[in-house]
């Protein structure tokens, strides 16, 4: 596609709205939302992926970005095989410059995102103060909460243009109640997300920007071999699927632009962490 004309910087009005916001940007036709221009990091496996197919339904596009150009290449494979349209972009979300690069090539051969997924995350096996380090408590930060302020920095410009944007920070029952097996690295990361979301909600509400911190519990994806004691098949069939996941994060993509979500948590129904 070519190049879109970019529109100038969505201002408030007296209602404490930008015009584009008061428009109901994002709805089309018969009360359907259009989640417009999706943009998934970490969509090459696990949650990432399930919510670029589940988003393949309302998306006039699904780019997704990560590190492993197959699996990226398999996401792109199963959201056309679910009817919808998807790009794989590759993008390490360490790497500052190449996030902000990303976003720009997003724009420029597409238009502006106006879904951003932030799902890229990791953790370590030496979760005790025992046995980790503060290179692997800084590696896990870097990859999980320093990533999503990169992306959301990357995105925010055109979505204040646009007057409409959202952005989904997938975080963990660990970001909402303490759980003492996730270590201190990923506990941080993710406990932090919820703060991030909101400075988002604060800051940017009045462009029809809103942000939510999504806190899934037990998902059956392939993090948990990170764990130092991996769950079982039949453990694992308990949980939650990446489909569950993704489904969820539709929901919230397809509400109309003047409802924010600012924070949601579900698990399975046989929640470990109650044991």
């Amino acid at each position: 596609m070519g190049r879109r004309t970019r529109r100038g910087p969505c201002r408030p009005r007296g209602d404490g709205l930008c015009a584009a916001a008061r428009r109901g940007r994002g709805v089309a036709g018969a009360g359907r939302v259009t989640v417009g221009i999706a943009w998934v990091l970490g969509g090459g496996s696990g949650i990432g992926r399930g919510a670029a197919v589940s988003l393949a339904v309302s998306a006039e596009l699904v780019v997704v970005s990560g590190r492993r150009v197959d699996e990226l290449q398999r996401t792109v494979d199963a959201v056309h095989a679910a009817g919808g349209r998807a790009v794989a972009l590759p993008v390490d979300v360490a790497d500052e410059a190449a996030v902000a690069q990303a976003a720009e090539i997003i724009g420029a051969d597409h238009g502006p995102v106006r879904t951003l997924v932030y799902s890229a995350g990791t953790n370590v096996r030496n979760r005790f103060w025992d046995d980790t380090s503060p290179r692997d408590f800084a590696r896990v930060v870097d990859i999980n909460l320093t990533g999503a302020v990169r992306a959301i920095h990357a995105v925010l410009p055109a979505m204040r243009r646009e007057g409409d944007g959202l952005v989904v920070l997938v975080s963990s029952w660990a970001g909402w109640r303490f759980a003492p097996g996730v270590g201190a690295g990923y506990s941080t990361s993710k406990t932090a997300m919820g703060a991030l979301a909101e400075t988002v909600n604060a800051q940017e509400r009045l462009h029809g920007i809103r942000a939510t911190h999504f806190c899934p519990g037990e998902v059956a994806t392939e993090i948990l071999d990170t764990r130092p004691n991996p769950p079982s098949a039949d453990e694992r069939a308990r949980m939650l699927t990446a489909d569950d996941v993704g489904d969820a994060i539709r929901w919230i993509a397809e509400l109309p632009p003047r409802i924010c979500v600012n924070e949601i948590v579900f698990t399975p129904t046989s929640n470990t962490s109650y044991a």
